[in-house]
Order: C-alpha cells, then sequence, then structure tokens
C-alpha cells in the first residue's frame, strides 16, 4: 500500500487548510482506519485524528479539525480551520489494515503569527 499526502502549506494564523491522502496498491482485507499524525520539530509524532469503527482527536485540535474519508476513493482528508502557529509541524497520513499499519511521506503546515 502506498499513502500519497497533499494539501500542505504556508499559512497565517487563523486561515485554514485542507489535507488529502490517497491510499494506492493492494489493500488486502480492506483497510480499517486512517488517520493523521503530526511531528513538529524536536517533539514526538503525535496522533491528531483518527478515523475507524469511530471517530477520535487530540485535544489539541477538538473543534478546529475535521478528519473525513471517503472509502471509494481510499481517501482521508484533514479540514484544518483556525489554525495556530503551534500547529506547525510535518503531517503523515497512516492507514491500517489487517496486516500492517502503513504510512506516508509526510506533508508541511506551517503557521506563521
Amino acid at each position: 500500500v502506498q499513502l500519497q499526502a497533499s494539501g500542505g502549506g504556508l499559512v497565517q494564523a487563523g486561515e485554514s487548510l485542507r489535507l488529502s491522502c490517497v491510499a494506492s496498491g493492494s489493500i488486502f482485507g480492506g483497510i480499517a482506519a486512517m488517520g493523521w499524525h503530526r511531528q513538529a520539530p524536536g517533539k514526538q509524532r503525535e496522533l491528531v485524528a483518527r478515523s475507524g469503527t469511530r471517530i477520535t482527536y487530540s485535544d489539541s485540535v477538538k473543534g478546529r479539525f475535521t478528519i473525513s474519508r471517503d472509502n471509494a476513493k481510499n481517501t482521508v482528508y484533514l479540514q484544518m480551520n483556525s489554525l495556530k502557529p503551534e500547529d506547525t509541524a510535518v503531517y503523515y497520513c497512516d492507514a491500517i489494515t489487517p496486516v500492517r499499519q502503513f504510512w506516508g511521506q509526510g506533508t508541511q503546515v506551517t503557521v506563521s503569527s
């Protein structure tokens, strides 16, 4: 399975971005869940949002970010509103299948104050 993330960029605080991640390749057993993680410089990678049997968000993005999936397109989106400088990070998508977890290559999000 290959994951291709896109949609990152440089925005000002308060603005919005929409990230997309498309899964392709042999997806044996199907994708059970997809999600978004982020890693800021000097910090550990953290789970931002997960869409599986239920949708979960980290406390830091609740009410501002929305994850959605288009299962027909094997695509997961992350709508990010009211962005803050502390949201600056490389954002990674992942896909969980019965076999293993797959990672995308990451897309940079930079929020200026």
